[in-house]
């Protein structure tokens, strides 16, 4: 009995990815979202696999995690960066044996644009969760959206 309750005390503690998978999920989206805004490259990038993608709010960004790395560096080695303010964020973790996959959808607050959406898919690695990835959109009132799609189909179309 004695070893037992031994063996119980002074077992290693539990990984967190494997007893909280949706808080370490969303760790990893708050450590995203805090480095963009320190402007923090190095930390911000380590958080997506590397065939990540990010879809921007324009419809030409469809961005590999190379490309978007040579798009966002030279704004974060100037130390500008961008603050999306996440809150009502949703994690899901994909109801499959080996819990590896999540998705997530959020509500943000950012200076420029106001309230916006970002939402994404994660998968666990050898690494811990990382992003896989990350949609950022505006959410369009149903009672502006004709507007917005007049104004929209008035600009050029985006090369693919």
């Amino acid at each position: 009995m004695f070893a037992l309750i031994a063996a119980l005390t002074l077992a290693p503690p539990q990984d967190p990815t494997l007893a909280a998978p949706d808080a370490a999920v969303g760790a990893v989206i708050d450590r995203m979202h805090a480095a963009a805004s320190r402007a923090d490259g190095s930390v911000y990038f380590a958080q997506f696999t590397p065939d990540a993608r990010f879809i921007g709010t324009d419809s030409g960004e469809r961005w590999s995690l190379e490309a978007f790395r040579a798009y966002a560096e030279p704004y974060f080695a100037r130390g500008q960066g961008w603050t999306y303010l996440p809150h009502d964020r949703v994690v899901t973790i994909a109801p499959i044996a080996c819990r590896c996959l999540a998705w997530f959808d959020e509500r943000l607050d950012n200076a420029s644009y106001g309230e916006t959406r970002g939402s994404g898919v994660l998968r666990l690695t050898e690494d811990g969760w990382k992003i896989e990835q990350y949609v950022l959109s505006f959410a369009v009132p149903n009672d502006a959206a004709r507007d917005v799609v007049a104004v929209i189909a008035q600009q050029p179309v985006a090369p693919d």
